[in-house]
């Protein structure tokens, strides 16, 4: 069963609550999905960390319900 883009962004903000994400649908099918991730919890941490952090705030999903996610974090630019 795939999983809709909301459920995607109330699972990454609860885990991230100052998180800002935008997801797109990439295939129209539920399971494809490209996601961009800004939080202040990504500041000084490698790609493979924030990367890791999105991916526990899935719970699981990822590679289940959620076939495919192309992922971009970023933590906020500095005024």
């Amino acid at each position: 069963m795939p999983m809709e883009a909301g459920e995607i962004e109330s699972l990454i903000k609860a885990a991230l609550p100052d998180a800002t994400v935008s997801i797109e649908d990439l295939a129209g099918d539920g399971d494809h999905y490209a996601c961009k991730v800004v939080s202040e919890s990504f500041r000084g941490r490698s790609r493979l960390q924030q990367h890791q952090m999105v991916y526990a705030a899935l719970q699981g999903h990822m590679g289940g319900a959620l076939h495919a996610l192309a992922l971009q974090t970023n933590p906020p630019l500095m005024a």
